[in-house]
């Protein structure tokens, strides 16, 4: 399985969200706190083209957007191939 990482804060109800997808699919990921860090912000900003809303999701070092864009890969049955390799 392709390593997972989210960049979230604390009380983001999205991040929440994504997190529970994640962890009902048997996922494991590495969570990056930007809540409290502004240097991890920028950086995520920068991963992310400038995206600054959290979630940022990265599967394999690929940037593929925030909650909704993870929720919408699942439905449409492309999240698990792309988690596969």
């Amino acid at each position: 399985m392709k390593p997972v990482e989210i960049y979230t804060t604390q009380t983001c109800p999205y991040c929440q969200a994504a997190k529970r997808l994640l962890t009902k699919k048997g996922v494991a990921y590495a969570e990056i706190d930007v809540g409290r860090d502004a240097s991890l912000r920028n950086a995520m900003t920068k991963r992310a083209n400038g995206g600054q809303t959290v979630p940022q999701i990265f599967i394999g070092g690929i940037h593929i957007g925030g909650s909704d864009d993870l929720h919408a890969l699942d439905r449409t049955g492309k999240l698990d191939a792309l988690l596969a390799g």
